[in-house]
């Protein structure tokens, strides 16, 4: 079963669509790469490779557009404009999209798995960090976690903020506490277009604050790309997500 809503996001300042696959299960908000919308992830066989995870109940799969990784990766406006909208697209996420599924789950508040590929997995891991209360893991595929290059090398509050390699080593306090009963998956191939450098650095900032992270290596076979993706999320979520009882 496939459903899109869509509403006009006062923080973004555009419209946002919120795409849903499945009848029950563990909510996983899966976001798209770069510039992808809510449903990219069907469109490439993602939602289809997962399919036995949602007919049996297991998942619940939901993507949003990639509002501010649009921007990111078009260079679309000037690079304070692109990471203030980052910033927001964080902000809407948790105080939209969370609230839109918890809506669509009957008002039930499961915490919720996050996952994506490339710049998808760094908005995984950026918002079960920012906001641990409400998400419960990571599945981090092929990341991008360092977004300078994205905004000409500058810095801002907002780039503080919505990045974990920045925020994390001086987050202190219940939010830590929380983020330490919670675990990200770092998965990468070492393939063309890969650098699983980029997960081991996020282990390595992870790790010193005591949050359960793991990397793991595909090795040189795997590539940045779909064919990748598809065989690593249902591997993870069949991890993650446990069997309904």
């Amino acid at each position: 079963m496939k459903a899109t809503e869509r509403w006009f996001s006062e923080r973004l300042q555009q419209d946002i669509t919120l795409a849903r696959w499945g009848h029950f299960g563990t909510p996983v908000l899966v976001f798209p790469t770069a510039g992808g919308d809510a449903e990219e992830i069907e469109r490439n066989h993602l939602v289809g490779a997962c399919g036995e995870l949602v007919e049996s109940g297991r998942v619940k799969l939901y993507s949003c557009d990639s509002v501010a990784g649009r921007a990111l990766a078009a260079g679309i406006g000037s690079t304070g404009y692109r990471m203030a909208l980052l910033n927001r697209f964080h902000q809407a996420v948790r105080h939209e999209v969370v609230p839109a599924i918890q809506a669509d789950l009957g008002g039930a508040r499961p915490r919720i798995v996050t996952a994506g590929a490339s710049i998808g997995a760094f908005n995984a891991l950026a918002v079960l960090c920012r906001y641990p209360d409400v998400f419960d893991a990571a599945i981090a595929m092929s990341g991008t976690y360092q977004l300078k290059r994205f905004v000409d090398g500058r810095f801002s509050d907002d780039l503080y903020f919505a990045s974990p390699l920045d925020f994390l080593p001086g987050l202190e306090g219940p939010q830590l506490e929380t983020l330490r009963q919670r675990r990200v998956i770092l998965a990468s191939g070492e393939g063309e277009w890969e650098d699983i450098g980029e997960s081991w650095n996020v282990a390595e900032v992870l790790g010193r604050k005591g949050v359960p992270n793991r990397v793991d290596s595909w090795g040189s076979s795997w590539k940045h790309d779909w064919p990748t993706w598809r065989e690593m999320l249902p591997q993870y979520l069949d991890e993650v997500c446990p069997e309904r009882t």
